[in-house]
């Protein structure tokens, strides 16, 4: 099996005359957190929705596990072990923390959509779904209404239910977005935790969070690719210097 569990080929879309991402190759080595960064309106949100098959490419190749998903539907992407967590909270927020976490395990049970089965045929799940909420530091909030859930402590969840979905690949789209510091702190230790014996592809911001935990950091810049390696080879990189002009480029250098 190859070393990279996702790759892309001259990965390209075109929006009426304009091109989002362009000519992109992208190769995520299995194991790895890699980070996908670069300056607003750069094509890193487009390229995560072209990788989940939000939007179609207009030109070039997606493989995941050396098999070509270019034409392959959301759903089944899913199936095959890339799942998604998205930026803005995707939690059932009148649900609590516990049934959350037990909605994403059904699809084991291959009951996903059947709401109206018994609560019971769920309680199965629930030794694996404590597992899961011990493993992103949630047990004490198991009863806990999410609407409740302090906002670092939702985005923690919102990982638990992506780890419920058994990924081989986590897509994590800006998983400290919005968050203080000691919430910044604890979703980047989390982040970490849950990387063991797993692939994590995330789109971020915050510079710290790249340095201390990514193998790997590809720069995006108008949609193509402009630099890619370790963050000690990144930052000290001239151009990405320039793209991130003025306080990014402050930030990128002093994240060390």
């Amino acid at each position: 099996m190859s070393n990279y569990i996702l790759e892309t080929r001259n990965l390209t879309k075109e929006f009426k005359g304009f091109t989002a991402v362009n000519d992109v190759n992208l190769r995520v080595q299995r194991g790895h957190i890699h980070a996908l960064i670069g300056p607003n309106g750069a094509g890193k949100t487009t390229c995560f929705n072209l990788l989940t098959k939000f939007l179609v490419p207009t030109s070039g190749q997606i493989l995941f596990n050396g098999k070509d998903i270019t034409a392959a539907k959301p759903a089944s992407i899913a199936r095959m072990g890339i799942i998604r967590s998205f930026q803005i909270s995707a939690v059932f927020p009148h649900l609590t923390v516990l049934q959350n976490v037990r909605i994403g395990l059904q699809r084991q049970l291959g009951t996903s959509f059947h709401f109206w089965k018994s609560e019971r045929s769920l309680d199965q799940l629930n030794d694996r779904a404590m597992a899961l909420l011990a493993e992103v530091d949630l047990t004490s909030f198991a009863d806990t209404i999410t609407a409740d859930l302090p906002y670092g402590r939702k985005r923690a969840l919102e990982i638990a239910t992506t780890l419920a979905m058994e990924p081989e690949l986590m897509l994590l789209d800006e998983p400290t977005q919005g968050m203080g510091h000691e919430d910044v702190h604890r979703v980047t230790a989390l982040i970490k935790k849950v990387s063991s014996g797993r692939t994590i592809l995330m789109v971020e911001h915050n510079m710290k969070v790249v340095s201390g935990i990514c193998d790997k950091i590809s720069v995006l810049q108008r949609g193509a690719m402009l630099a890619e390696g370790s963050y000690a080879e990144v930052s000290a990189n001239p151009q990405v210097m320039e793209a991130y002009m003025g306080s990014d480029a402050a930030e990128l250098a002093g994240a060390h």
